[in-house]
């Protein structure tokens, strides 16, 4: 008789450990996005044409860390003059798991000018973990990985994007404070976003009733203050990014939407 309760300890206690080894994911419901989802943006400074990008979500469904996730990437690259004076090629993705809402995987593949910067993150979220690997471009090889602590429910800079989509801004009153977590070239932040209110925006779709928010920004030497960036992102079940503005000291920078498609469902 002891040795069979003395065995069921055992296994009680090391249920509890493996348990605890474990992320305990929350989970989100999500009627915004779906497989499929392709948003097509043009990006102008004052009357020039300067850039065109486009948000896109993989018809499949991935396996990371053992739990399913949707495929983003957010491509962006330069047209017309910017293209011959300072050509951009971006590519920024993240896998994003279907049913908490939080980043398992981000990667990036940038080139500006002559920059190049090619990155992958993986986020453990059992061990709190984030490795980092980078590309040498000088020895064309990577580098030795790079570890660093996270806390729960850690976002990168796409997948927070679309964490504010499934947000129910019917709860939140004007001026209140949005907070999110997110892990960027090798740092954590606190990244706020302030709830504006509503309004109706004009975009190349129509007049769309809107949510509106500004990111909260730290001072600097790029933007005009504060709340120098305003986000519109239609007042429905979509929540489907409309519009960014950016007021800079060097100008303002709008990027407006051209063209949705809601994907499988």
């Amino acid at each position: 008789m002891l040795k069979l309760i003395g065995a069921s300890f055992l296994l009680i206690i090391s249920g509890w450990l493996v348990y605890r080894g474990q992320a305990d994911y929350r989970t989100i419901n999500n009627e915004s996005f779906k497989p499929g989802e392709v948003i097509e943006y043009t990006a102008h400074y004052g009357f020039v044409h300067a850039a065109k990008g486009k948000m896109v979500i993989s018809d499949e469904i991935y396996s990371v860390n053992n739990r399913p996730c949707y495929k983003v990437d957010v491509y962006g690259e330069s047209t017309g003059m910017f293209d011959v004076f300072l050509r951009i090629k971006d590519n920024w993705g993240t896998y994003l798991d279907t049913a908490s809402i939080v980043a398992h995987k981000f990667y990036r593949e940038i080139e500006e000018g002559k920059y190049r910067k090619n990155e992958i993150v993986e986020f453990d979220h059992s061990k709190k973990k984030a490795k980092v690997k980078t590309f040498d471009n000088k020895k064309q090889k990577w580098r030795s990985p790079e570890y660093y602590d996270i806390p729960e429910n850690i976002q990168d800079l796409v997948s927070g994007y679309y964490y504010l989509r499934v947000l129910d801004f019917d709860k939140y009153k004007k001026d209140d404070i949005i907070t999110i977590n997110a892990f960027f070239d090798k740092e954590l932040y606190s990244f706020k976003v302030r709830y504006l209110g509503k309004e109706t925006v004009k975009t190349k779709l129509g007049k769309i009733k809107s949510i509106m928010l500004s990111p909260i920004m730290p001072e600097n030497s790029l933007f005009d203050g504060e709340n120098s960036i305003k986000v519109w992102i239609s007042d429905n079940e979509n929540k489907v990014p409309l519009k960014i503005k950016a007021d800079m000291f060097v100008g303002a920078v709008e990027i407006d939407i051209i063209s949705y498609s809601k994907g499988n469902n």
